[in-house]
């Protein structure tokens, strides 16, 4: 049964003097808001070492973000920019950015009633200024298909170049629109983990963007196990949740990979409950786990998680290491290292969680889902959080302030 949310409910007054347009200077410099036993406090993140508990597990997500923003030209004069999605052919991420000389992108396309044929890159609206290389590649863009309010993009060029070179001299960091303002050139890295190596997303999972070599020494020295998966973060990350009831929101769908190694450690570490997330995109995964996990004990394929399936009336009875068991098992039979999926979970105010404790997350906007999210975690205390980030003088959004919080159901354990 889908619940029944008034997103109404999940609004606040955020005035644009606390949205975060540019990051500090230094990383760790950002403040954190520690909430797990129901009262909010003040820290500087680069405290957040000695606020975990020793021993856990602590997940990160590390898809590096593309530069995914095109500009092309047609021969009449009209500019047509193209927002590369993901991959449409070769399917595969690491293969698509490796080809040299042609390949294919679901894509938003602005402009796209004048896009027609084929189009040339405008070099002036390049992350590269060498003039010289751009006109050496060449790189054109023709519209092969429409599907919904999406294209399939085709794009060629000359040199031999990988593709993931290609965007990197002719793309645009996507930072997020309510930013309001151009790509700046510090975008190129601070809108970027320091930890970010798998190429896919079009979005920052911003929790990990205060995170140091230094921070990361030290949560290893509290004997944390620090892990990684891969969920590749699609700019469906920034649509709103434009229907008052919250039943009513189409969730997009994002790819997601976990090796069986990872699976292993975490099966182990079920038994303590002591697995802390950095950012939604990590909760949205493991959470995505334990369902992925019930396909394979109720005889089906672990491929797709749906929005709504954590919420069917009878529930599931198995537990987070039965479900997770079974993926492993599934991999084994398959012989395959790592599981490849991907989630349409939504997160919202009656979801259990199976896996996540603890979460270092962002401040997030009024009335999205991420904010169910967090809600989902804490329950109505998130309204005093807020508050008090508010009050506190706390940075919000993708380039804004963190915070750690705690599952409610977890306190009295």
């Amino acid at each position: 049964m889908r619940p029944d949310i008034d997103i109404n409910d999940y609004d606040y007054p955020l005035p644009e003097e606390r949205i975060a347009k540019f990051p500090l200077e230094r990383r760790d410099d950002s403040k954190l808001l520690v909430n797990v036993d129901g009262t909010p406090r003040a820290e500087c993140f680069r405290n957040l070492p000695g606020l975990l508990p020793e021993g856990a597990m602590m997940v990160f997500n590390e898809t590096k973000v593309i530069p995914a923003r095109l500009f092309f030209r047609r021969d009449t004069g009209a500019l047509i920019e193209i927002f590369c999605l993901e991959p449409y052919e070769p399917v595969d991420y690491q293969l698509c950015f490796a080809t040299d000389s042609t390949c294919r992108f679901k894509c938003m396309v602005g402009n796209l009633k004048r896009f027609k044929g084929t189009v040339s890159l405008v070099t002036d609206h390049c992350n590269s200024t060498d003039q010289a290389i751009l006109a050496a590649l060449d790189l054109k863009a023709t519209l092969v298909e429409r599907i919904d309010n999406t294209c399939i993009v085709e794009f060629n060029w000359k040199t031999g170049e990988s593709f993931s070179r290609v965007m990197e001299l002719c793309g645009n960091m996507p930072i997020p629109p309510y930013l309001n303002r151009d790509t700046d050139e510090s975008d190129y890295t601070r809108y970027q983990t320091t930890y970010a190596r798998r190429e896919g997303s079009v979005a920052a999972p911003t929790a990990g963007l205060h995170f140091t070599e230094q921070v990361m020494r030290e949560i290893r020295n509290r004997d944390i196990d620090i892990e990684y998966v891969t969920l590749h973060v699609g700019a469906g990350t920034f649509l709103p949740v434009k229907s008052r009831n919250v039943a009513e929101h189409n969730m997009h769908s994002e790819p997601f990979v976990v090796s069986k190694a990872f699976l292993e450690k975490l099966s182990i570490r079920l038994a303590t409950q002591r697995v802390i997330a950095v950012g939604t995109t990590s909760t949205r995964t493991l959470e995505s786990l334990y369902y992925l996990g019930v396909h394979c004990l109720e005889g089906g394929e672990p491929d797709l998680v749906e929005q709504w399936e954590p919420y069917r009336d009878q529930g599931y009875s198995y537990t987070a290491k039965e479900s997770i068991d079974a993926i492993i098992k599934y991999l084994d039979n398959n012989n395959l290292d790592k599981l490849t999926a991907r989630t349409r979970l939504i997160i919202v105010p009656g979801f259990e969680y199976r896996i996540v404790e603890y979460l270092v997350t962002n401040f997030h906007q009024p009335k999205s889902t991420l904010l169910l999210l967090i809600a989902a975690l804490i329950g109505e205390g998130w309204r005093d959080m807020y508050r008090f980030a508010l009050d506190n003088g706390f940075r919000f959004l993708s380039y804004g302030d963190s915070s750690l919080l705690r599952r409610r159901q977890a306190l009295s354990l």
